[in-house]
């Protein structure tokens, strides 16, 4: 007799930013550099999030490096990146599970906050409970503010 069910785990609600080849600061500098020069909209659909931006010479290249890299370390994101005329759609998708829709309204509200700065984005992150997590000889352990690129 074989057993037809199927179960699927629900990916771990951490960032592990282990193979990551940006730090966290990085990164949030590289998302302020994207907002700033091709963003022209944000909205909640009823799945997740959508932003969109300018179709201009290299942005969906761009999109899809970073959405790549941000699935990498957070497996419990879904992205679809699509070209809709003369915007490109980048929409975000979270697991079933409230820490993973915390973290997803951070995501929506990015443009407005990554002036306050790396560390109080990673305050908030750890406050809801999302660990920035290293994988270090096969355990994960919280990375320390230096692997995250603090000074």
């Amino acid at each position: 007799m074989t057993d037809d069910t199927t179960t699927t785990a629900t990916p771990p609600i951490v960032c592990d930013m282990t193979d990551a080849p940006d730090t966290a600061v990085e990164r949030l500098a590289e998302y302020e550099r994207l907002f700033t020069q091709s963003l022209i909209g944000r909205e909640r659909t009823d799945e997740g999030v959508r932003f969109r931006f300018r179709n201009a010479t290299g942005v969906e290249a761009w999109v899809r490096d970073l959405a790549a890299r941000e699935k990498a370390c957070c497996a419990f994101f879904s992205y679809a990146i699509s070209v809709h005329d003369d915007e490109i759609w980048w929409d975000m998708t979270v697991v079933d599970d409230d820490l993973a829709r915390q973290v997803l309204e951070e995501f929506y509200r990015l443009p407005d906050s990554l002036d306050e700065g790396a560390d109080a984005l990673l305050e908030r992150f750890t406050g809801q409970g999302l660990q920035v997590m290293i994988n270090e000889h096969g355990e994960l352990r919280p990375a320390t503010t230096a692997e995250l690129g603090f000074p």
